[in-house]
């Protein structure tokens, strides 16, 4: 097996351990045996468990990035394209509730831990930088410019996916969920201009 083989067998594993027992009982030693490895093989793959988690939250981020992109369309308004990246991200949610659950968790659970306290940092920049490409990946498919700094926007929608989470884990209630994105997706498209009317108001 190679080492990012590895890594990736020990990151899975992790996640199924979290979602059983949570995060005070994904011991290294409670990881390996679910990954049916040693001792030796997660510390040939990781430095600690502490860098292993932050490989966890890198991974869900990337899955769940990978999902929403797969949804933009050549040719899309940008409503239509935040709109179907919003209903991506939730069905990732409705899918696989343990993996959201986790997140939140190792969240919690590391702003408690002094030893883990750079993990929510490392955890929310992974989010922003997923969401920031996805925004200009969309901004560039749909010929459109946003009004506000790339930042602000990425901000914005990551409150948005987090309520959509909270709220799907607290009642499972898709109605609500589908307004919530309905108008987070008219609220994204106000903050976005064609291309061509942004050159034009700067040459006038």
């Amino acid at each position: 097996m190679s080492s990012v083989d590895r890594r990736i067998e020990i990151v899975q594993a992790a996640l199924r351990v979290i979602s059983e027992v949570g995060v005070q009982g994904a011991t290294t030693r409670a990881i390996v045996s679910e990954a049916g490895m040693s001792l030796a093989s997660f510390h040939y793959a990781f430095a600690s468990r502490d860098e292993m988690m932050e490989e966890l939250i890198a991974w869900v981020v990337e899955n769940q990035t990978v999902a929403a992109f797969s949804t933009i369309r050549y040719g899309s308004d940008i409503r239509t394209t935040v709109r179907d990246g919003l209903q991506a991200f939730f069905e990732t949610i409705v899918a696989d509730a343990a993996h959201e659950q986790v997140l939140l968790e190792l969240m919690l659970f590391s702003l408690r831990t002094p030893a883990l306290q750079k993990l929510p940092h490392a955890q929310w920049a992974n989010y922003t930088l997923g969401v920031t490409e996805l925004l200009n990946a969309a901004a560039v498919n749909a010929g459109i410019e946003w009004v506000r700094p790339i930042d602000e926007v990425a901000q914005f929608l990551l409150t948005v996916t987090d309520g959509l989470t909270l709220a799907w884990l607290a009642n499972r209630d898709r109605a609500a969920a589908a307004t919530v994105m309905d108008i987070a997706a008219d609220s994204l498209a106000a903050l976005a201009v064609p291309i061509i009317t942004r050159t034009k108001d700067r040459s006038a």
